[in-house]
């Protein structure tokens, strides 16, 4: 059978090409869902949660600066799917790569570690990868649509608000929820399974009872969110956060429950609190979780290891990697 040899020169074009092709179409399939659901703000439809911010923070903390490419070619689908590329188009594209680009810079520059088991890489990642970064990308867009005429100036800022929150909650959503399925590993721990499949049966019937009941619910939520960061950190806080505020969005969509009788600017400020409440929530308290967790595991080893060379020096014996002495503290012969 013949065999077909692909040399170091050319795999490397290769495999920049297959990831650029795969990020673009990651993003543009997060373009497509969030393009499902969207809100009414002064005339603008905007998507509450911009799943594709978050795809594309996640790629660059993965593949790392080289996928910026397949950032740009997502963005320009996403684009072409929804209207007719004009000059204005291209601020936008440059304005929806930078501004992950940019956070993901900042974020290698302090340090963010992807497994986000320390407080201050979940910090990070709200206050340098989410917040501020994403001013990039509304600022350019809401701006190129007031300049071009598409949107009423007075309409500016709460256009502006609610992309700025979509874009962020995109990260915080969306970016650890990726690097979560990233970093899993089988065999997967099923210690806990009867009480995971409990959870899921819980957040399956409460949740959207909360998010859809007109008798304001919604703070029922946080128990939930929280017994499952105590017992399941990340990697079940933040699929619980995610299918809430999925939920949410489709109530507030569709004028339900809690929803019903506010207005447009009312029904974005509510959404875009909760759903930044429980991104938070999810956060920051799995990473306080974790970070005590291997607090405590550092402490037994420390103690463990502390037993061990009390134990060799009761017995007489020169613990591992030590010389021996004898009972006065003077280092004993080789001959005895």
């Amino acid at each position: 059978m013949a065999c077909v040899v692909v040399s170091p020169d050319l795999r490397a074009p290769v495999v920049f090409a297959l990831e650029t092709l795969a990020v673009a179409a990651c993003y543009y399939a997060g373009g497509l869902l969030g393009l499902l659901r969207g809100l009414t703000v002064d005339g603008a439809v905007v998507s509450p949660t911009w799943p594709p911010t978050g795809v594309a923070v996640a790629c660059l903390l993965v593949l790392g600066l080289r996928c910026w490419v397949g950032i740009a070619l997502g963005v320009l689908l996403v684009l072409m799917h929804l209207t007719t590329l004009q000059p204005a188009s291209l601020g936008v594209l440059v304005g929806n790569t930078a501004a992950p680009v940019c956070g993901y810079l900042l974020l290698r520059r302090v340090g963010f570690r992807t497994d986000l088991t320390r407080l201050r890489d979940c910090l990070a990642l709200v206050f340098i990868g989410a917040f501020p970064a994403m001013l990039i990308s509304s600022s350019v867009g809401v701006g190129l649509l007031v300049a071009t005429s598409d949107l009423p100036g007075r309409s500016f800022w709460w256009v502006w608000l609610a992309w700025w929150v979509g874009d962020a909650m995109g990260v915080l959503l969306v970016t650890p929820m990726l690097l979560v399925l990233y970093r899993a590993r089988p065999p997967l721990p099923w210690s806990r399974w009867k009480e995971a499949v409990v959870l899921v049966v819980v957040a399956g019937g409460l949740v959207p009872l909360a998010t859809h009941s007109p008798a304001s619910l919604l703070f029922a939520v946080y128990p939930l969110l929280i017994w499952v960061a105590l017992r399941f950190q990340l990697a079940g806080s933040m699929p619980c956060a995610l299918f809430a505020s999925v939920m949410a969005t489709i109530a507030a969509t569709d004028r339900t429950g809690p929803f019903e009788r506010l207005s447009d600017l009312e029904v974005m400020l509510n959404l875009q609190a909760f759903n930044g409440a429980i991104a938070l929530t999810a956060l920051l308290l799995s990473a306080v979780i974790a970070e005590q967790r291997n607090t405590r595991r550092s402490v037994e080893r420390a103690c463990q290891e502390l037993v061990e060379v009390l134990e060799h020096l009761t017995a007489g014996e020169a613990p591992p990697g030590r010389p021996p002495r004898d009972e006065d503290g003077r280092r004993w012969s080789d001959t005895g």
